[in-house]
């Protein structure tokens, strides 16, 4: 019943108001964000009993004020104010807190949006493990119909680092520029001719200067790496996650994948995968790339990731406000004070604390894909948790 009483009393609105136009708008997003294979085509997968777990808070953490935030709200109220939909803390490889906000089903899943990136990132470090991918040849080697784009002359390590010169703006909320046409190819707005995500990425031109130099921060990047992990591979997506990542890292919930009008994965944005089980994905990366006793993905992958990457190119770039000593490295940003982390928009973390053996997930619903200020206290808060816990 999309109309049913219960439903509007849990999120504020009936289930029938929510659309394809609106449903990454305030406030249709808080239910949205958990639902999204009931709007867009998405590959949906299973793994365990997600409801056999039981929400954890031993310590108080969610009751004890927050010093470094004004006003020292308490983590709860903190949750609250930013408009999340839950939280997952592990220490040291066990789960010490949990949160949900009563629209949000504890071990459902949630939309990741950009970590997804992360995690795709996570499969092309599996590949290169396995000598089928290399991060130093050219895209072409892996998708020639891009041979008239930016990526034409780029390489795979362009793309992981997210340096490719392409003549592409991030402009969320703006229905005329070619981010619409983006989001229109991935069928995560309604309109488009027809055109698949692939033959939008074969399309986009590049600019003038040379790759490798800035970090510019540009999603179909991700969508491309997703191609080429299919080419190198000789899999879908959506399945090497199955059988090499969530698979192996024993997954309790449902993951689901967003796919456009050919099958290509929304890797850039579209996996949807529980909060605990995205900290099982951080703890992994923490462990070293050893989830269980079992390698998932190389040492020096994880090595590589959490270290390496153009200072210079992080400098002249897009987020240094944020994480003015970071860097980018495999679709990972590091801090530059050790920790390092997945973001997505809207209010969507998974930060990993090496230092202090901590994993945080925090997800959310923002009603702005992009909040600064936003940004900055979560960043404040994870850095006071990381010694609170």
């Amino acid at each position: 019943m999309t109309g049913s009483t219960a439903f509007q009393q849990k999120f504020g609105f009936r289930r029938d108001e929510v659309t394809l136009a609106n449903w990454r708008t305030a406030p249709f997003n808080r239910w949205a964000f958990q639902n999204v294979a009931e709007i867009v085509p998405s590959v949906v997968q299973t793994y365990g009993q997600a409801q056999d777990e039981t929400p954890a808070d031993p310590a108080g953490i969610l009751d004890r004020e927050v010093a470094s935030l004004d006003g020292a709200p308490t983590v709860r109220a903190f949750l609250e104010r930013t408009h999340s939909d839950a939280l997952a803390v592990m220490r040291r490889g066990e789960f010490v807190a949990d949160w949900q906000a009563p629209h949000m089903r504890f071990g459902a899943p949630h939309l990741a949006f950009s970590i997804s990136k992360s995690l795709t990132a996570i499969v092309a470090g599996i590949l290169e493990g396995d000598g089928l991918l290399d991060p130093e040849a050219p895209v072409v080697t892996y998708v020639p119909e891009a041979a008239n784009s930016a990526y034409g002359d780029a390489t795979v390590r362009h793309v992981l680092d997210m340096t490719v010169s392409l003549d592409f703006e991030e402009a969320y909320l703006d229905p005329e520029s070619v981010f619409a046409r983006y989001r229109q190819a991935m069928l995560w707005n309604p309109g488009g001719n027809g055109e698949s995500l692939l033959d939008l990425l074969c399309d986009l031109k590049r600019l003038p200067g040379p790759h490798g130099e800035v970090f510019r921060y540009r999603s179909p990047n991700s969508d491309m790496l997703g191609v080429i992990v299919e080419r190198a591979s000789g899999q879908r997506v959506c399945d090497l996650m199955q059988d090499r990542l969530w698979g192996p890292l024993g997954i309790r919930g449902t993951v689901a994948v967003t796919v456009d009008r050919q099958g290509y994965a929304r890797t850039a944005g579209g996996v949807s995968v529980s909060p605990r089980d995205l900290a099982r994905v951080g703890e992994m990366m923490r462990q070293g790339g050893v989830a269980g006793g079992r390698r998932i993905v190389a040492e020096s992958w994880i090595r590589d990731t959490t270290t390496a990457g153009s200072r210079d190119a992080w400098l002249v770039g897009d987020f240094v406000n944020l994480l003015p000593e970071g860097r980018y490295r495999n679709k990972w940003y590091q801090s530059g004070k050790g920790w390092f982390c997945g973001i997505g928009i809207h209010g969507q973390w998974v930060v990993v604390d090496p230092a202090t053996e901590t994993v945080v997930v925090k997800m959310a619903s923002q009603p702005e894909p992009v909040d600064d200020d936003m940004d900055r206290e979560n960043v404040a808060f994870f850095e006071w948790l990381f010694t609170a816990v």
